[in-house]
């Protein structure tokens, strides 16, 4: 299981690195969108700061899981920006859900091979409760 995490974990890091350059260096065009995937995607480009975030936060992560440093940590970071990949595509652009779906599942593949990473996420600290 070690090899596959470790290989899956450098594909889609690579995978996230390769899109997140794309966002600034333009080096491949992204497919049509439908027009209302194309209207959704334009008035977050009109904001000038969330596809920058989303660029930069997509190269941290994918250099963070394609280095093994803090994988867990990135998986978690990036599975937000995933989620609403997919589902923009789900419900705004079935025909170009390809990639959206690959990412995300294998963010969740990947927090399942990590799930003893997170399991202090999930207990509850009694000395928070008074």
């Amino acid at each position: 299981m070690t090899n596959t995490k470790h290989i899956l974990s450098v594909i889609y890091g690579l995978f996230l690195l390769i899109f997140g350059l794309n966002g600034f260096l333009n080096f491949f065009p992204l497919p049509e969108m439908t027009e209302e995937a194309g209207t959704f995607a334009g008035s977050l480009a009109q904001t000038g700061y969330i596809f920058p975030i989303v660029g930069a936060l997509q190269v941290i992560v994918g250099i963070l899981l394609t280095i093994n440093k803090f994988r867990p940590l990135a998986l978690i970071v990036i599975f937000p920006i995933m989620l609403n990949a997919f589902l923009l595509h789900l419900f705004l652009d079935p025909a170009g859900i390809a990639g959206s779906l690959v990412a995300i599942i294998l963010n969740v593949f990947l927090f399942i091979v990590y799930r003893e990473s997170y399991k202090n996420l999930f207990q509850m600290n009694s000395k928070l409760i008074s």
